[in-house]
């Protein structure tokens, strides 16, 4: 939804910004209370391509072209379920005349049984199936499972902060560390701290990423919360620590921790202590437990959407149809 909502920033005079300033003197906390569906979000809630000072923007001129060209759409298929994000569905219904829900993708898919569709995959990275062999010797909710995903990119420094927060909060963990992760550099970890960790840690190249969410070792995900990986993991009903870094991660990361229950917002600046205390709670304390418990509940209405009579089945039907009428 907000996406939908760059035409009225530009036309209110909320983006772009006056200048760089304007993003780190206080502006971003500026509440927006006129988007329908979307209570108490701030402009740093919304998807961070609004966050220039450049009218001419190509990004930000591109998504508010996107979302305004969606009313010529014969169809929008989201990948999302009724349950999860029902009061914006209800404000988008009402601005496009054909919306439909048609998540999550993977239960769906998953109820396939043509061997032609088993063989497709969606990775952009080649998987290394040993991941669920390690994880098949761990006691159950004991693994803290990290992935920043495909394209996002962090500094030396910040890969540093999560490993030693990783090793001293003395949990088991899954870290995906693709090739290209760190910017400029190799993501190379201290011998130390592969010395230290030996015991608790396996480091993967990728990993078949459903697969790991709902084996049923892994208690957390550790993640940068792009859409994929919050639905999958809300599929699976395992609890999110959040590291936002752009575009439409930090929206979502709002709704995990606020308005879903199922996680907690990690600093930009990230510090080792700061995730070691955040693993500890997510393993061991009473939040945790809470979160977990209300992810499961998200699994449950995720699975109820995609079974036989539920919402997203009849949607994809019918989003099917509407698109074999205009041909």
């Amino acid at each position: 939804m907000g996406f939908y909502q760059f035409r009225a920033l530009l036309d209110k005079g909320l983006a772009p910004l006056k200048d760089a300033s304007y993003l780190t003197n206080g502006y971003l906390d500026t509440v927006i209370d006129w988007i329908p569906g979307m209570k108490d979000i701030r402009l740093k809630d919304l998807p961070t391509f609004l966050q220039t000072a450049d009218p001419n923007n190509e990004i930000f001129n591109l998504c508010m072209e996107s979302a305004e060209s969606a009313s010529q759409a014969s169809a929008i298929g989201l990948h999302t379920f009724d349950a999860l994000e029902q009061d914006l569905l209800d404000t988008l219904s009402s601005m496009f005349p054909h919306v439909y829900t048609i998540g999550p993708l993977q239960l769906l898919l998953n109820q396939q049984v043509s061997p032609e569709l088993e063989s497709l995959g969606y990775n952009l990275w080649k998987e290394e199936a040993e991941c669920l062999q390690w994880l098949d010797s761990k006691e159950p909710r004991s693994v803290v499972y990290v992935n920043f995903g495909s394209i996002v990119v962090i500094s030396l420094q910040h890969l540093i902060e999560f490993a030693w927060g990783l090793a001293n909060s003395n949990h088991h963990f899954l870290w995906v560390i693709r090739p290209d992760l760190v910017i400029g550099d190799l993501a190379i970890l201290p011998p130390e701290f592969e010395a230290d960790t030996k015991e608790k840690g396996l480091i993967a190249g990728w990993c078949p990423q459903e697969e790991i969410l709902n084996h049923p070792s892994v208690g957390a995900f550790l993640t940068h919360s792009g859409w994929n990986s919050t639905i999958e993991s809300l599929t699976a009903g395992v609890p999110m620590m959040c590291w936002p870094f752009f575009g439409d991660q930090v929206t979502n990361c709002k709704y995990i921790c606020n308005e879903w229950e199922v996680g907690m917002e990690i600093d930009n600046n990230v510090k080792r202590d700061e995730v070691e205390k955040l693993v500890r709670e997510f393993m061991e304390g009473e939040n945790g437990k809470k979160m977990k418990n209300k992810a499961l509940e998200w699994k449950n209405l995720a699975e109820k959407a995609t079974g036989p009579d539920g919402s997203s089945t009849f949607n994809l039907d019918k989003l099917v149809n509407v698109l074999l009428s205009r041909n």
